[in-house]
């Protein structure tokens, strides 16, 4: 399943705020978005959110992204 996503970085927590109307998950991750970061943030957040493991398709420099869960 591939999955479009908007990264808020810099949140107090990291949580799922919205699903907006196009299907995008807009996703506040508490790291910053320095040196990988933020997208080891995501990584982990969808890891405990689902239990599985995702991979960021592309966009990792981007604050949009798209991501695949696997497993």
């Amino acid at each position: 399943m591939i999955i479009n996503i908007k990264v808020i970085t810099n949140a107090p927590q990291s949580e799922l705020r919205e699903i907006m109307e196009d299907g995008t998950q807009k996703v506040a991750l508490s790291a910053i978005p320095e040196k990988g970061k933020a997208n080891k943030e995501l990584i982990k957040f969808y890891k405990k959110k689902l239990g599985k493991n995702i991979k960021i398709l592309n966009g990792e420099t981007n604050c949009r992204k798209r991501i695949e869960i696997l497993n």
